[in-house]
């Protein structure tokens, strides 16, 4: 029995288990690749026993979506608390930068398979599961409400609002992807200011 939003033992002990197959499945999924990876491999790396697995997911492509869908809601919510924190344009691009690079950092395991999904949208249109279309637009209509804003405080130049946001968003995947290869031997906190130095000068109402 439940009393107000109070969660039972039971509801408890499920999320935090699911909590566990999730991270194990996304560090197995980015280093072997959905193909190659099994539901033993995924229970292995949790520490437990393949009929647990199956006890939450039904299928190993059920587990890798939710493995997507979680990381993915995980950084929309960050970044979202972040940006309506800062006051004005400038410092909401700031922190949307900021945030997202700074996530993908920490979580690299979840950036393979992001990038592995959504990188594979241009030849494979149909390969992306809808809901995670959603969940990217939505993400991209964040940076596209922040560009609005500056346009209509006259900070930010009229540059196509939403063209501007998937550049920007393309801007900040390759950061990253250079700093998981290795290439970039920069401290976190110079590449933002870097990046975003960069895509400033190229937005800002001179």
């Amino acid at each position: 029995m439940l009393i107000g939003n109070k969660k039972s033992k039971k509801e408890v002990v499920a999320e935090f288990r699911m909590a566990e197959l999730l991270e194990a499945a996304r560090v197995v999924f980015a280093g072997k690749g959905f193909q190659s990876a099994t539901v033993d491999d995924i229970a292995d790396a949790a520490g437990v026993a393949k009929g647990t697995v199956y006890l939450y997911y039904r299928s190993k492509r059920e587990i890798y979506w939710a493995a997507l869908e979680r990381g993915v809601l995980d950084l929309f919510e960050e970044t979202r608390k972040n940006v309506e924190s800062a006051r004005t344009p400038e410092a909401k691009l700031h922190a949307f930068v900021a945030t997202k690079i700074a996530y993908f950092d920490r979580h690299r395991d979840f950036f393979k398979i992001y990038f592995s999904e959504f990188g594979s949208a241009l030849t494979q249109p149909a390969h992306i599961y809808k809901h995670f279309e959603g969940l990217y637009l939505r993400y991209a209509g964040l940076l596209t409400s922040i560009l609005q804003e500056g346009i209509k405080r006259k900070v930010i130049r009229n540059a196509r609002p939403e063209m501007a946001a998937h550049a920007i968003s393309d801007v900040i995947r390759g950061v990253t992807t250079q700093r998981i290869l290795g290439w970039s031997k920069t401290e976190i906190d110079d590449e933002v200011e870097f990046i975003f130095d960069f895509i400033w000068r190229g937005i800002e109402r001179r």
